[in-house]
């Protein structure tokens, strides 16, 4: 754990975030002075909590997922580790913010959407398939077979779902790995690997887990009675994406977010872990860093980042509407832009990327994989722009991307498999969900409308799949000629 180092790489990845922004602001698409101030303070306190919030996980959260996964797996008894998975799955879900903040964008589309059932299914999909994944881990199945045949039966499935459900379903296996679900699952799926001691089965139970909640949706709409989009978000509706809760909104979304996951720690550590009192305390000290880190982190994103997403995004959208052309183009490369830079200071994306390193032995470097996750999420973002303008329909680049990705799947790595499909799920988090989608909104209102403001974080989600598995295709390569440069000069 190095603090310092930390908050230097988040400021790295933030900074330029705000650099931009703020350059537009003053220059290109004048915002409102209170927007700009309100912005630079919300990057601040961004960095400032996306530090802390790391800290805590290195301290608190990550230790005890892998801990409970290597716990349970060692008690060899399948039913007991399927249980405990499916109750922390469902319980973690249920109370991760950004399920919360979806499940109310989709009902003020489609007011027949009951809330609180639409956010059980969800919190169902995912317990079932993190069963699942870890049926996989225990039993060693292909993970390659697995997603293929996962994937098949979730777009054979989607054939028969109503249209108007397509890109809500998909957006929810997004919006599931939030700041608390990830590190949690990421570690537990860790945990029961490094028992069997199989490190390409270390990866991959976080894109499982992202697969249960789409179809989960998919199911949901066939079986409620659908209606008719509302049309447009109405204008209230558009500026709550970016509204500025008070840090006690902020500290309320993470103790609902923290607090059914620390219940389970203390469960777990009476009748599971059984930790020393100093591994207790350094595990309740990270918890607390965990609480303070998100609370500031939501403070800032929600308070600055995505009001300033949304203004940026309805006045570029204004000008596409009125003169098209060359504002068209401006509005989809800083969405390119936003896109390979903004999902670098993602909370789920910085664990990830460590847990490859370190898992890899450091041969798989984090900046490579930022890097390839970058480009991914750029032209995800891109996409989402030139459809928010054209209005064309979101099977038209979901289907082609996943059957790309699925072919991939023949010749990558299983490792990069695993770490792809993780990948596509928390490429999506909070910051995307409010400074890229308040963005992306903000132009779709004022051009095609909102049926077209979901299927970002679909495509959020299934861009990193593409562009980490051709990663290790590229890595399978170059270490092949390597290897044979170091037996010829052997001889």
């Amino acid at each position: 754990m190095n603090f310092i180092k930390k908050l230097k790489d988040t400021s790295l990845s933030v900074l330029p975030v705000m650099a931009i922004v703020f350059f537009l602001g003053v220059t290109i698409v004048p915002l409102k002075r209170e927007i700009l101030l309100n912005f630079l303070s919300g990057g601040i306190l961004l960095i400032l909590g996306l530090t802390i919030f790391l800290t805590g996980v290195d301290l608190g959260i990550e230790p005890m997922g892998e801990r409970c996964g290597a716990e349970l797996t060692k008690k060899k008894n399948l039913s007991l580790l399927l249980t405990a998975a499916f109750i922390i799955g469902f319980i973690v879900t249920a109370a991760e913010p950004d399920i919360q903040v979806f499940a109310d964008q989709v009902k003020q589309i489609f007011p027949f959407v009951n809330k609180i059932s639409f956010t059980f299914v969800i919190a169902a999909g995912v317990g079932l398939f993190i069963t699942l994944g870890l049926v996989r881990i225990v039993l060693n199945l292909s993970i390659k077979w697995t997603l293929f045949i996962l994937y098949t039966i979730l777009f054979l499935i989607s054939f028969f779902s109503p249209a108007s459900f397509f890109a809500i379903a998909f957006d929810s296996g997004g919006a599931t790995t939030g700041p608390m679900t990830v590190p949690f699952i990421m570690a537990l799926g860790l945990g029961v690997s490094s028992v069997r001691k199989d490190e390409d089965n270390s990866f991959g139970l976080t894109g499982i887990c992202s697969i249960g909640p789409v179809l989960a949706v998919l199911f949901y709409s066939l079986m409620i009675k659908t209606g008719s989009a509302g049309g447009v978000l109405e204008k209230e509706a558009l500026d709550h994406a970016g509204s500025a809760p008070a840090i006690f909104t902020a500290f309320k979304e993470a103790l609902i977010s923290i607090v059914p996951l620390f219940v389970l720690f203390i469960v777990f550590q009476f009748s599971l872990l059984r930790m020393t009192a100093r591994q207790f305390a350094r595990t309740v000290i990270g918890f607390i860093y965990s609480l303070i880190g998100l609370t500031i982190f939501l403070t800032g994103v929600n308070n600055g980042f995505s009001k300033a997403g949304s203004e940026l995004g309805k006045t570029l959208g204004l000008l596409v509407s009125a003169n098209g052309g060359l504002w068209g183009f401006v509005i989809i490369v800083l969405g390119l832009v936003f896109g390979a830079i903004i999902v670098c200071a993602e909370p789920a994306v910085w664990i990830l990327s460590e847990q490859v390193e370190s898992v890899s032995g450091g041969t798989i470097k984090r900046k490579a994989l930022l890097i390839f996750l970058s480009v991914g999420t750029s032209i995800a973002i891109g996409l989402s722009l030139l459809r928010s303008i054209a209005g064309f329909n979101l099977k038209w680049i979901l289907i082609p991307g996943y059957i790309i990705a699925m072919l991939l799947l023949i010749f990558s790595p299983p490792l990069f498999s695993g770490i792809a499909f993780d990948s596509g799920g928390v490429a999506s988090g909070p910051l995307t969900s409010t400074f890229v989608l308040s963005f992306t909104l903000g132009a779709a209102a004022t051009n095609s409308g909102s049926a077209d403001s979901f299927g970002v974080i679909a495509l959020v989600a299934m861009m990193p799949l593409i562009a980490i598995q051709l990663m290790g295709i590229i890595y399978t390569k170059k270490s092949s000629v390597q290897n044979s440069e170091e037996k010829g000069g052997a001889l």
